[in-house]
């Protein structure tokens, strides 16, 4: 008896399009955003991270640069993650200006002595502003400006300072790792003392008379003066609790007068609390 044929049925496209594995594409993982804004001052700070430079590369490779005018053109509207700020505030347009990128910033770092103190430019709080304007400006009505130069945060909320003038890239790449990675920066707060003492580097002032801020900075420019034989400047503004009378004695020990005293308080953080109680006590004006 024959058999009977099994009917083929050919199965269609559609149905072996239905059976398919579907590839999952991976979603595109959305950068932190980094902002880089100037204000008043030498622009030496965002030198510093230009200088990083193969550094610089694992950096962008792990943020979207939305705004840095010194770097690139390009400009992307915030909202940003990260903020970082240089200069000081010393006009109107500037004091309003800080408030919007705060506004902007889900975190806002301020970066230099400019930023964080003042800056050189802190020297006019000082004085009388219209005098400097009348002798250097031959049309003084041109001029708009503060009577101050004050640091950011006299303004707005800051997350976190970094100081130096200029800054240490290497701080400056640690807070950006920090921050992005959600951890305490590990910064020193110590005076520049402890890193003469860690290099080995004898102490200028008491081998050789050489005055210095050493006792009452800020650790972070990596013994650069000392260690060449020269007094430290306060480059990154004042320690924690410094002692700034006592150093100011010795200096008068040293033979300084009070002039000079005042004066060597008086420099890229001229503003800063530590720095600026010293000097005003020095000033023969009062």
């Amino acid at each position: 008896m024959p058999t009977a044929k099994k009917k083929t049925v050919k199965k269609s496209s559609k149905a072996k399009k239905s059976k398919a594995v579907r590839k999952v594409q991976p979603k595109h993982k959305v950068k932190p955003t980094l902002a880089v804004w100037k204000f008043a001052s030498c622009d030496g700070c965002q030198l510093s991270l230009l200088s990083c430079e193969d550094e610089l590369l694992d950096v962008v490779g792990g943020i979207e640069l939305a705004y840095f005018l010194e770097a690139t053109s390009a400009m992307i509207d915030g909202p940003y993650d990260v903020s970082l700020v240089e200069g000081s505030i010393t006009t109107e347009f500037d004091a309003k200006r800080i408030l919007k990128i705060r506004e902007q910033s889900k975190i806002l770092i301020t970066i230099g002595a400019c930023a964080t103190a003042g800056g050189i430019q802190g020297l006019k709080n000082f004085a009388n502003v219209n005098d400097y304007i009348k002798a250097v400006y031959a049309r003084p009505e041109y001029i708009s400006t503060l009577k101050t130069s004050m640091p950011i945060k006299d303004y707005v909320d800051v997350d976190f300072e970094l100081r130096g003038c200029p800054i240490d890239k290497g701080q400056l790449l640690e807070v950006i790792n920090a921050t992005l990675n959600g951890r305490v920066p590990a910064i020193p707060h110590y005076s520049q003392c402890v890193e003469c003492k860690k290099n080995g580097t004898v102490c200028v002032m008491v081998a050789k008379g050489t005055p210095c801020l050493g006792p009452v900075t800020q650790a972070g420019c990596g013994n650069l003066c000392p260690s060449t034989d020269r007094g430290c400047y306060g480059c990154f503004g004042p320690s924690e609790l410094p002692n700034g009378f006592s150093l100011a004695k010795q200096f008068e020990k040293l033979g300084m007068n009070k002039k000079e005293i005042r004066d060597f308080f008086r420099s890229y953080n001229a503003s800063a609390g530590g720095f600026r109680e010293i000097s005003e006590a020095y000033d023969l004006k009062k």
